[in-house]
């Protein structure tokens, strides 16, 4: 009688505890960011800007950062209230400000506003040693992949696609982590990315065949990238991945994080504040984070800056 009494109390306990953690999970207001591929570092941006959150802020927010199809998709899905954040590429975030490219039939996005910029990413090209692959001109012919729809590398691909002058490509539209399956299991011969370094979707074809990486620098592409201030050109550094012992040049965009003004200043102004305020925990979780600086992640923002943003920079004094 005593026993079940005491498995009746510690079940009434048990019970009255799980609601207890499930209230206050209630309680807690959701973020919701949209990051890309698993493989790729826009998903790690969005999974540790909410573990930054969940850690210092877990009493009033509960913060998921989610798997994505990329730049264009987190914008729009910005826009219609799906997500609160996403990360997008800077070129997105300009055309999709201004109307242009994927927005320019159905006009700028008006409630698209900035919140910081975080890692440079790269527009890399990656073959496989054995494709014949040893400049853009020779994807002639072969099956390369530029991207699922909805991404940002995507409309990279189809810029130095078109600025190169390339007919006869056998584009595939793989989301990332297909493709660089894809590229072990020689169904592709090789794939764009822009992404930060160094990235899990070069490093797993790396370290199971022989890759190259091939430069995107000829005089049109130069000459491209200088008329656009949310363009640089960059070097990946030897040694970066497994087997390419060589300086690669490309060029670059930055990786940045959007809202839409109709998420409230003071959510904003919260995630604005954690990740700054703990910016050395973000440095360490990533190695693409390892360059973070407050000077640069206020760099690359073409829409405006969400009220809830320009609050919290404003009372650092870094702007006015």
């Amino acid at each position: 009688m005593i026993r079940f009494k005491a498995i009746a109390i510690a079940s009434s306990t048990a019970l009255t505890l799980s609601a207890g953690a499930i209230s206050n999970a209630q309680a807690a207001e959701p973020i919701i960011i949209g990051g890309g591929s698993t493989t790729g570092v826009y998903y790690q941006v969005a999974l540790h800007v909410c573990n930054l959150v969940n850690k210092h802020m877990g009493k009033k927010y509960n913060c998921v950062g989610r798997p994505a199809l990329g730049s264009v998709f987190n914008i729009n899905a910005v826009k219609r209230g799906l997500l609160d954040f996403g990360v997008a590429q800077s070129d997105r975030n300009s055309q999709a400000w201004n109307g242009e490219a994927n927005w320019k039939k159905k006009g700028k996005i008006k409630e698209l506003r900035s919140v910081f910029s975080a890692h440079p990413e790269t527009v890399l090209l990656v073959a496989r040693a054995d494709s014949g692959i040893k400049s853009v001109a020779d994807l002639k012919g072969k099956r390369v992949n530029i991207g699922n729809p909805g991404s940002g590398q995507r409309g990279n691909a189809k810029d130095v696609i078109r600025i190169y002058k390339l007919k006869g490509l056998r584009a595939q539209g793989l989301q990332q982590g297909q493709a660089s399956r894809s590229l072990i299991d020689k169904k592709i011969q090789a794939f764009f990315y822009t992404v930060g370094n160094p990235s899990a979707a070069i490093e797993e074809p790396a370290n199971s065949t022989a890759i190259r990486l091939i430069a995107i620098n000829s005089a049109a592409i130069k000459k491209f990238v200088s008329s656009r201030p949310y363009y640089v050109m960059t070097t990946i550094p030897a040694n970066t991945y497994k087997g390419v012992g060589y300086p690669v040049e490309t060029y670059a965009v930055k990786a940045t994080v959007v809202t839409s003004s109709k998420v409230p200043a003071q959510k904003v102004y919260d995630v604005v504040k954690t990740v700054f305020e703990h910016l050395d925990e973000l440095k360490k979780a990533h190695k693409a984070f390892r360059i973070l600086n407050p000077k640069d992640m206020m760099k690359g923002l073409t829409a405006p800056l969400h009220a809830g943003a320009a609050k919290y920079y404003k009372e650092r004094g870094w702007m006015k």
